[in-house]
C-alpha cells in the first residue's frame, strides 16, 4: 500500500514539475526573445553591428518586430517549452536520486551543492532534447544575415524568408537527422555546466533571502525573482564562450568541433569575440529567468493546491 502511494506521489510531482516547466518556458520566451534575437546575431555576425543598441535599431529598421526581433519565436517556444519541461521533470527526478543517496529527510533539506548536482544531471536530458529546435531558431533569427551574404557571394537579388516547418523539412532533406542534431556537444558543454551554476545559483540565493525559520518556498514573489535572475546571470556568465561557438556552428553548417571553434574565434577575432552578445543576454536574463521561477514556483504551488483539494 505504501509503495503504491508513494508511487501515486511521484507521478504527480513529476506532472507537476513538467507543466511547471512548460509554462515557465513560454512566459519567458515572450520577455526575453527580441533581446534573444540580437544575442544570436552579434555572435554569429560580430563585425556587422556596432553594438546592441546598433543591432536592435537595424534588425527593427530592416524586419520589424514579428520578422525582425520575435523571428525564431516558434521554434523558441517549442525549445523553451520542451527545454524547461524536461529539465524541471528531471531536476525533480535528480532530486529524489540524490535524496536518497544522501539520507536527508526532504528535498527541502537539500545542500546547495545537491541542488546544483541534481541541475547538471537533469541538463543532459534536456540538451538532446532542445538542440534540433534551437538550431532552427538560431537559423531564424539570422535569416536577414545569411541570405545578405549570399547575394553578395552567389549574386541573388532577393532575400527569401522560410517559416520553422520549411526550414526544418529543408535540413532534414539536406543533412539527415545528423543536420537537426549540429551542435549537440557546445549544447552539453553550455548547459550542463550552466544548469550546475544555473540552479547552485538560485538555491543560494533563495537560502540568503530568506529568514531564520522560514521556508525557501514561501519567499514571496520579489525574492523568488531576484533568486532567478541571479541564477540566470551566472549561467549565462560562465558558459557564454560555448554558447557563441554554438550559434556559429548551427548557423554557419560548421564541421569543425567546439575545441577548434574556440580556438579559431580566439586566435582570429580575439577573446572578446567569445563574449560578443553578452550584454544583451544578461540584460535578458534577468527578468526573464526571473520570470521563468516564478511562474514554475507559483504553478507549483497552484496545482499542489488543486491536486489536494481534488
Amino acid at each position: 500500500m505504501g509503495t503504491e502511494v508513494n508511487s501515486q506521489n511521484h507521478v504527480k510531482d513529476g506532472l507537476i514539475d513538467f507543466t511547471s516547466g512548460c509554462l515557465g518556458g513560454i512566459a519567458l520566451v515572450y520577455v526575453g526573445q527580441p533581446l534573444d534575437t540580437v544575442k544570436v546575431k552579434m555572435q554569429a555576425f560580430p563585425l556587422l553591428y556596432k553594438n546592441m543598441i546598433d543591432c536592435f535599431r537595424k534588425t527593427y529598421l530592416q524586419d520589424g518586430i514579428v520578422r525582425g526581433l520575435y523571428a525564431g519565436t516558434v521554434p523558441a517556444l517549442a525549445t523553451n517549452v520542451v527545454e524547461n519541461s524536461v529539465l524541471f521533470l528531471c531536476y525533480g527526478f535528480c532530486q529524489k536520486i540524490i535524496l536518497n543517496m544522501s539520507g536527508a529527510k526532504s528535498i527541502e533539506d537539500l545542500s546547495i551543492l545537491s541542488n546544483a548536482s541534481a541541475g547538471f544531471l537533469a541538463s543532459f536530458f534536456s540538451s538532446v532534447a532542445i538542440t534540433p529546435t534551437e538550431l532552427i531558431k538560431c537559423k531564424l533569427q539570422a535569416m536577414h544575415e545569411v541570405n545578405k551574404q549570399n547575394q553578395l557571394k552567389f549574386g541573388h537579388n532577393t532575400i527569401k524568408y522560410i517559416g520553422a516547418i520549411s526550414l526544418t523539412k529543408q535540413v532534414f532533406r539536406e543533412e539527415g537527422v545528423k543536420g537537426l542534431f549540429r551542435g549537440l556537444i557546445p549544447t552539453l558543454a553550455r548547459e550542463m555546466p550552466g544548469y550546475f551554476f544555473f540552479f547552485g545559483g538560485y538555491e543560494s540565493t533563495r537560502e540568503l533571502l530568506r529568514k531564520p525559520n522560514q521556508k525557501k518556498e514561501d519567499l514571496g514573489l520579489l525574492k523568488t525573482m531576484t533568486a532567478g535572475g541571479v541564477g540566470g546571470a551566472i549561467f549565462w556568465t560562465t558558459t557564454f564562450p560555448f554558447d557563441v561557438a554554438k550559434s556559429r556552428i548551427q548557423i554557419n553548417n560548421l564541421n569543425d568541433n567546439l575545441i577548434a571553434i574556440m580556438s579559431r574565434i580566439l586566435r582570429e577575432e580575439g577573446i572578446y569575440a567569445l563574449y560578443k552578445g553578452l550584454t544583451p543576454t544578461l540584460i535578458r536574463t534577468i527578468p526573464a529567468t526571473a520570470t521563468l521561477f516564478s511562474t514554475v514556483e507559483y504553478s507549483k504551488k497552484f496545482f499542489n493546491y488543486v491536486f489536494e483539494k481534488y
